[in-house]
């Protein structure tokens, strides 16, 4: 009877403490959402998987749910418009229902891609920076490279979350050679100072030799000579950019259920 009990109390302590753990492998499966929406069927089931979990992975980090979707029909809707309508019906978002959102928008009918950020996905990829996006996945876009498009964009809207609003992602102070390159510099300068300094104290200094008793200024003139302002013309901005893919138009707006959003549409 006795060893029945002990047996039964192991037993109890051990659900007990595997209670945490199925909790949580519950939890992690109840909280599996789906990010990547691929109704034109451009990707293949691994690629698919591939980018979910690299999406989670970058959501997480941002809170803010980073989404691809294509799709082959409208529904004769404006690709701006089928995207609104779809994150209203949807009522998706990181944090909340109709939340932080940046979505990527692939309209195979008419061969058009839109990009739009919700909530602090709005804040930090406004359309200068969706429009920097966009630049970066046309290519890929063109050539049907689709899972290469769908992963820089991922990824690319990561970086610039990481970067505050009003701040150029582009700067060349946020390229990591640059850094890189910058970090030696200093190293190298710190290492050379640190070598001169250890050879010892320099005692001679300019007016070692200088005789104050028979130095003096002879001649002393400052002449004027003029200053002249260079003007040059601001070169005018078309919207296009070489990277290729239609110019940006339209930006963000405002959807059906009352949600603002940033935006860059172009065609590829």
């Amino acid at each position: 009877m006795v060893r029945k009990k002990k047996v039964l109390t192991i037993i109890l302590l051990c659900i007990v403490l595997l209670i945490p753990f199925i909790s949580n492998a519950l939890k992690a499966s109840g909280d599996k959402k789906q990010r990547i929406y691929d109704l034109a069927g451009l990707l293949t089931g691994e690629e698919v998987e591939e980018l979910e979990i690299l999406a989670e992975k970058y959501s997480s980090r941002r809170q803010t749910d980073f989404i691809v979707l294509t799709t082959d029909d409208t529904e004769k809707k404006d690709v701006v418009k089928y995207m609104e309508d779809f994150y209203d019906e949807k009522a998706l978002g990181y944090d909340k229902p109709n939340g932080n959102f940046a979505i990527l928008t692939v309209d195979m009918e008419h061969r058009e891609v839109y990009l739009a950020g919700f909530y602090k996905g709005e804040e930090y990829l406004d359309d200068y920076r969706l429009d920097e996006i966009r630049y970066k996945i046309t290519p890929a876009l063109s050539e049907g490279d689709y899972y290469r498009a769908f992963h820089t964009f991922i990824k690319t809207s990561y970086k610039y979350m990481g970067i505050r609003p009003g701040v150029d992602p582009e700067n060349i102070l946020f390229n990591n050679w640059f850094q890189l390159i910058v970090s030696l510099i200093i190293a190298g300068i710190a290492v050379g100072i640190m070598v001169y300094n250890s050879g010892g104290k320099v005692t001679v200094n300019g007016g070692t030799y200088e005789d104050f008793n028979t130095t003096r200024v002879l001649q002393r003139r400052d002449n004027y000579i003029r200053t002249s302002v260079a003007k040059r013309r601001k070169p005018s901005d078309n919207g296009n950019h070489s990277s290729g893919g239609g110019g940006h138009s339209g930006g963000g707006g405002v959807t059906s259920g009352g949600h603002s959003h940033s935006g860059s549409r172009g065609s590829f």
